[in-house]
């Protein structure tokens, strides 16, 4: 899923897919960070990470870039410690908070999962560019700057 802290720049966050020494694969299941994290969802919209719950339609991202809808089956908010990363594309920064696990993992430059675990300064990772801001979840043009 495409999720972050600005509406015009969003982190590749990983699904669970993966097994680890911590939790079994669920491939159903993205944690995607707090709650007022941005989502991308169909129609080039996006929504706080609050507000989806069961039912409502979510855009999902393979590591080639390519999207489908997908449904949220279910939204859980818990309190859980949280890492902020940070990164540069030309002029712009991008951040956004994550929980601070081994399981959470980005997309790096080759399409593999890493986990925000094992993060430096200087690894790429994947991750969504628009040229509109938006207002109310939809794309407009005006300058907007988010920080």
């Amino acid at each position: 899923m495409l999720i972050g802290s600005y509406s015009k720049a969003m982190f590749f966050i990983h699904s669970e897919s993966l097994e680890s020494e911590y939790v079994a694969s669920r491939p159903f299941r993205v944690n995607a960070g707090p709650v007022q994290a941005y989502v991308m969802v169909p129609g080039n919209k996006t929504r706080y990470l609050s507000e989806l719950e069961t039912g409502d339609e979510v855009l999902i991202v393979d590591a080639d870039g390519k999207t489908k809808k997908s449904i949220v089956g279910r939204s859980k908010i818990e309190k859980r410690p949280l890492l902020l990363i940070e990164a540069e594309f030309e002029d712009m920064k991008i951040k956004s908070l994550v929980q601070n696990a081994e399981t959470i993992r980005l997309v790096d430059e080759n399409g593999e999962p890493i986990s925000v675990s094992v993060l430096e300064p200087g690894m790429k990772v994947k991750g969504f560019i628009d040229d509109s801001a938006r207002h109310f979840g939809m794309a407009i043009d005006e300058q907007i700057i988010e920080q």
